[in-house]
């Protein structure tokens, strides 16, 4: 048996290394917004998730009644737990309230994973959404459900936000068979940014504050029992004793924050030798932005490769001739004995989903919460709203004609997206352009048209809640099917536009042709000078034309 729960805990972490950076939480408070919104958004970025919008429907439950948890990563059965009396409806990580959660995996010290639990971190956000009507319900709810039935996963940073508070709140289990985690939760401020991914990023925290703070009765006694800290209570460091950095949690996880703390103060440089590795001084867990921050400026954060920082990817060696900001996995390896890496962007393409959520205090629930949602790569994903009421999923976000990781169908958004991503990424600078016009055209009309639309729903709210609950359910439905249709006439625009290595010509969208009606001569772009000049300097006289 012992030796079982060894082999368990070593493909468990095993997975976690595997995984480790992955998804990425950006947090804009009500007061640092441009439209007094809470912001928070979520990559949920792993190889083998398939891209999908889930629902839980609200209900009433006989008391005593059992439900079954599996792993959300893996679908492996965990165990039983008791349903709550009255659940409530959850349209992907927002629920009707506007309460939304996301998350990002720090792993932790390996031998706090507890293999005997009943609870993973990914079915503890869908019962926390489930069962809670605000950020601090949600708080209390998860760590009570963890307390009673046990933490199986590694070290996570969830983000739990209402339309009034934003909380990161960091949790860790505490071994195999011990029951309950230890955690901290602390509110970001109204008027600061903040973010994770996948490193542990609160330090010390004010214990004395009960209003911005939350913690574990056990946070820093189990630290010391383990020998994880041994100074004053007021030095401990959550991250520190629970999750110690490392090179990759430096470069590869911090630096997405750094990146979005660079794009909206003015800290950049200052916090840059610690993602460098000249300083060991960590980043505040929140800033002040330098401007106030829009819902559709933290969707094109989302699509960030480090553009224009020292850290950008497009411009070396690596990034081809067409100037790709995305590098394959794994991100290290090695040439004559020697460690390398490649730079960890915020945008990945190995993203399932992705979404921006909207949470607005000044708004009836039903309206007042949108998940901006889109499937595979954030940089060429389309975000479409999907109102909190929503109780119907669009089929084209669903596991339609059985899609799934390794089953295609042309109906489905996320093998439509990843579809055409995958033309897009071998000519990146090619045909970047092509994407980004439709893709601006399409959140463009999607946000001019949110005003009107929402105007219409709180008509309807006023005289029946269930006429304007449908009303957007059918506009998320209708906004997400459009949205799979313009992207399905897209790549084929793309493949024949570009097939063979040359651009056949367009005008006004259109492909042209020549006075008698045949199609216009192509365009052969052949390659980028710079890149010839690193072919000629590695291939030499190779290739060279006799004189």
């Amino acid at each position: 048996m012992k030796n079982k729960r060894l082999i368990l805990l070593f493909l468990l972490v095993t997975t976690v290394a595997t995984y480790l950076p992955a998804c990425t939480n950006l947090i804009v408070g009500k007061n640092a917004s441009a439209d007094g919104s809470t912001i928070v958004s979520y990559s949920a970025d792993s190889y083998g998730l398939f891209g999908e919008l889930y629902h839980y429907p609200a209900g009433i439950h006989k008391k005593g009644t059992l439900i079954d948890i599996h792993e959300w990563d893996t679908g492996k059965y965990l165990g039983r737990i008791e349903q709550a009396r009255q659940t409530y409806n959850v349209i992907g990580n927002m629920n009707e309230f506007q309460v939304t959660i996301g998350e990002t995996t720090f792993g932790g010290r390996p031998e706090l994973v507890d293999t005997t639990g009943v609870i993973d971190y990914g079915s503890l956000i869908y019962l926390g959404l489930q069962r809670s009507r605000t950020a601090r319900e949600a708080i209390r709810i998860m760590t009570e459900l963890v307390e009673e039935y046990g933490y199986y996963s590694s070290g996570e940073s969830f983000t739990i936000a209402d339309p009034n508070e934003i909380w990161i709140m960091e949790m860790i289990g505490k071994g195999p068979g011990v029951r309950g985690a230890v955690w901290v939760a602390v509110r970001v401020p109204d008027d600061c940014i903040s973010a994770h991914a996948n490193q542990s990023r609160i330090h010390q925290f004010d214990m004395g504050d009960e209003e911005n703070c939350m913690y574990s009765p056990d946070v820093i006694t189990f630290a010391r029992e383990k020998g994880y800290f041994s100074g004053m209570n007021k030095d401990f460091s959550f991250a520190d004793a629970y999750s110690p950095l490392d090179f990759g949690m430096r470069r590869y996880c911090e630096a997405r924050v750094w990146s979005f703390f660079n794009m909206f103060t003015d800290r950049g440089s200052e916090f840059l030798p610690y993602i460098t590795g000249e300083s060991d001084t960590p980043m505040p867990l929140f800033v002040k932005p330098n401007r106030k921050i829009s819902v559709q400026d933290i969707k094109n954060a989302m699509r960030d490769h480090y553009e224009g920082t020292p850290l950008d990817l497009s411009h070396d060696f690596g990034a081809g001739p067409y100037h790709s900001p995305y590098r394959l996995s794994p991100l290290d390896f090695e040439v004559d004995g020697k460690k390398y890496f490649h730079e960890r962007p915020i945008s990945t393409q190995q993203t399932g989903f992705v979404f921006v959520a909207q949470m607005r205090a000044s708004l009836p629930d039903a309206v007042g919460g949108v998940l901006w949602f889109g499937v595979d790569d954030a940089n060429m994903t389309v975000f479409t709203p999907v109102y909190c009421c929503t109780d119907k999923v669009p089929s084209c976000y669903s596991r339609v004609d059985g899609a799934d990781y390794i089953t295609f169908s042309w109906n489905s958004s996320f093998w439509i997206f990843n579809w055409v991503a995958n033309m897009v990424y071998p000519r990146y600078d090619l045909m970047i352009g092509d994407v980004r016009a439709s893709q601006t055209e399409m959140e463009t009309m999607l946000n001019n048209a949110q005003s009107g639309v929402e105007e219409a729903a709180l008509r309807l709210l006023q005289d029946d809640a269930g006429a304007a609950r449908r009303f957007l359910t059918d506009y998320t439905n209708m906004t997400a099917q459009n949205t799979l249709d313009t992207w399905r006439r897209l790549g084929q625009f793309l493949v024949v536009k570009y097939s063979d290595g040359v651009i056949r010509r367009t005008k006004n969208g259109k492909f042209e042709r020549n006075e008698i009606g045949q199609p216009a001569g192509v365009i052969r772009p052949g390659y980028p000078e710079d890149f010839l000049k690193e072919y000629v300097r590695q291939t030499g006289d190779r290739y060279k034309m006799p004189e």
